[in-house]
């Protein structure tokens, strides 16, 4: 689930309550535009905050969702990485 999808889901954190909620866990998120730039995609979030927005979420939003063309490289540790860089090379 992207970001969009989520915020548009019954049940959903607002932009604020999101960016409150990542600032709580020790995520750098400086406004509430800046959610909402990653929503629309003008700008993509950081590697870090990915893993902000999956924990925010409760696992909602999957940060290999969030960086679909090389998650893998990023996180080799998650399940599934091991083969994906396998297929890839």
């Amino acid at each position: 689930m992207d970001i969009d999808q989520y915020l548009s889901s019954p049940g959903a954190l607002s932009v604020t309550e999101l960016r409150l909620r990542m600032s709580a866990l020790g995520y750098e998120v400086k406004s509430n535009a800046q959610i909402r730039q990653w929503r629309t995609g003008f700008r993509s979030p950081s590697e870090k905050n990915c893993v902000g927005l999956e924990k925010a979420t409760d696992g909602r939003i999957r940060r290999q969702d969030l960086r679909p063309n090389d998650w893998w490289l990023i996180w080799p540790e998650m399940p599934g990485a091991k083969n994906r860089s396998i297929k890839k090379k």
